[in-house]
């Protein structure tokens, strides 16, 4: 299947028009024989992208004093306190534009109940939910991992889209990053990819070219 990843990708981007920005690079999947009526058939994953996304994510932090000082300094978008936290319980507008602006959230655990509390509401829907981590973490390598996540979700259809690059990317690098999801669909899908019924490739506002 690998040749035929490569040839998607070559006239997904090829058959893409140009425009004013930077289009992502989709793999979209339609799953065969599988109930999504049962929750637990539906799959809700991160994926590492051994290429990288392409493309910088958002991430915000949710953290007190030194994990706090440390997320600020190693890039992250927001910090926020659980001042801030309040706040945003008391604004639910702020919270939503905050909750749809950034692609990843991490949360200092002992800070947990409070974001359940106060941002769980908007982010929860989203399935944005933080990430729980220690006061003691190193921010930096979270936020490169992260950089290099793409989520892999399965709403109340059996389809799953994920971004793997971005157009400019290598092509090899691309099929690369969509090997990576397929790992996860062999991983969760009872048969694996033999599951598959469809796979296509896109760019963000272009046509899809067809793998299987």
């Amino acid at each position: 299947m690998k040749q035929e990843i490569l040839e998607a990708v070559k006239k997904a981007k090829a058959d893409s028009k140009p425009r004013n920005f930077t289009q992502s690079v989709d793999v979209v999947i339609t799953i065969k024989d599988l109930d999504v009526k049962k929750p637990e058939n539906r799959i809700d994953e991160e994926v590492f992208l051994p290429s990288g996304r392409g493309k910088d994510v958002s991430i915000v932090f949710i953290a007190e004093g030194e994990l706090a000082l440390q997320a600020k300094n190693a890039g992250a978008d927001l910090v926020i306190t659980k001042e801030d936290l309040e706040a945003f319980g008391k604004d639910r507008k702020a919270a939503k534009k905050v909750a749809n602006k950034h692609d990843f959230f991490v949360a200092q655990a002992d800070l947990m109940p409070f974001v359940g509390r106060f941002l769980g509401p908007v982010l929860g829907p989203r399935k944005k939910m933080p990430k729980p981590v220690p006061a003691s973490a190193k921010p930096e390598p979270l936020m490169e991992r992260l950089k290099n996540t793409a989520k892999v979700r399965m709403k109340d259809q059996p389809v799953v889209q994920a971004i793997v690059g971005t157009q400019d990317m290598d092509d090899e690098l691309i099929a690369a990053n969509i090997e990576a999801v397929l790992d996860i669909l062999d991983r969760k899908l009872e048969k694996g990819r033999s599951q598959i019924k469809s796979m296509y490739v896109k760019t963000t506002m272009g046509p899809v070219a067809k793998v299987i």
